[in-house]
């Protein structure tokens, strides 16, 4: 369980330090904070950045609430995690019929709070080869970025990015291990004044 909380943390510290070079950390760089996502999108000053986030994630708890979709806060980050069970078919990178209404409930959230940039990650196990991998979780972040941007999300809020099989959570030594590593996250980052 540790290891697990360790890795958690290490991740959350990486996403974070990613973040923060996408999106600059200083008050002086807004133009390139905004070139990286290819939209200007409304700020939020810091001192209302953390009640901003709290809303936002009391609606994600409310609206996902029985969908087997962790939320996650990571500081003025908040993380979904979304398993393979209810997202992707094995090897496949079309969003399944189920997975429809949970992403509606995402894009719900996401477009009321729209001082928020997004990154959606795809993750694979470690079964087939690391080209594959790296494919394959390209391909499904960028199916359920179309599908957000489907419901009304912002195509220059959204990147996406392919992990492949470099971030298990994890080991990958049993087919339950594995379905843990298959997986899509969005990490929601707050468009700070």
């Amino acid at each position: 369980m540790s290891g697990c909380a360790s890795t958690n943390t290490e991740k959350g510290a990486a996403i974070g330090a990613i973040a923060g070079a996408i999106l600059g950390k200083s008050t002086s760089n807004h133009k390139d904070k905004r070139l990286v996502f290819g939209v200007a999108i409304g700020s939020i000053a810091g001192a209302a950045i953390g009640g901003y986030m709290d809303k936002q994630e009391q609606e994600f708890r409310e609206e996902l609430s029985g969908t087997g979709i962790d939320v996650i806060r990571e500081g003025d980050n908040i993380r979904l995690v979304m398993p393979s069970n209810i997202t992707f078919a094995s090897n496949q990178s079309y969003i399944t019929r189920g997975f429809h209404a949970i992403l509606n409930d995402v894009a719900k959230v996401l477009t009321k709070y729209d001082k928020t940039y997004l990154s959606i990650e795809g993750h694979t196990d470690s079964q087939g080869s690391t080209e594959f991998n790296q494919n394959l979780s390209v391909q499904r972040a960028s199916s359920v970025k179309d599908y957000l941007i489907k419901q009304s999300v912002l195509d220059g809020r959204l990147i996406t990015i392919g992990y492949g099989e470099t971030m298990p959570l994890v080991g990958n030594n049993t087919s339950n291990n594995r379905s843990i590593n298959r997986r899509v996250e969005i990490q929601i980052i707050p468009s700070k004044a």
